[in-house]
């Protein structure tokens, strides 16, 4: 990935809410087209889904806490501003002059 000293034309507030919100589902990676990332969060979902489907409690809440952990370190970045965009800009909380 290219890191770009432009900041990210996405909404600081937006990423973080989507983050604190809908975290563990990836919708904030979406947003910030970061694609990867999202699928990754998506299907790690579906995967403690399915493993729920099949009676494998232990290992539907070990998939969800490693995505929930994911989700806090993401959030975290997220709040200091260091974390980029799909494109590899800044996500930053733009001040209006």
């Amino acid at each position: 990935m290219r890191y770009s000293a432009e900041t990210s034309p996405k909404s600081y507030g937006t990423a973080i809410i989507l983050c604190g919100i809908f975290g563990v589902l990836g919708l904030h990676h979406f947003y910030l087209e970061d694609w990867l990332y999202g699928l990754a969060d998506l299907a790690l979902v579906i995967l403690a889904v399915a493993f729920m489907v099949q009676g494998l409690d232990g290992l539907a809440l070990l998939v969800i806490f490693l995505d929930a952990v994911h989700t806090i370190i993401i959030f975290y970045y997220l709040i200091v501003e260091k974390w980029r965009d799909g494109k590899g800009r800044l996500v930053v909380l733009q001040s209006n002059p």
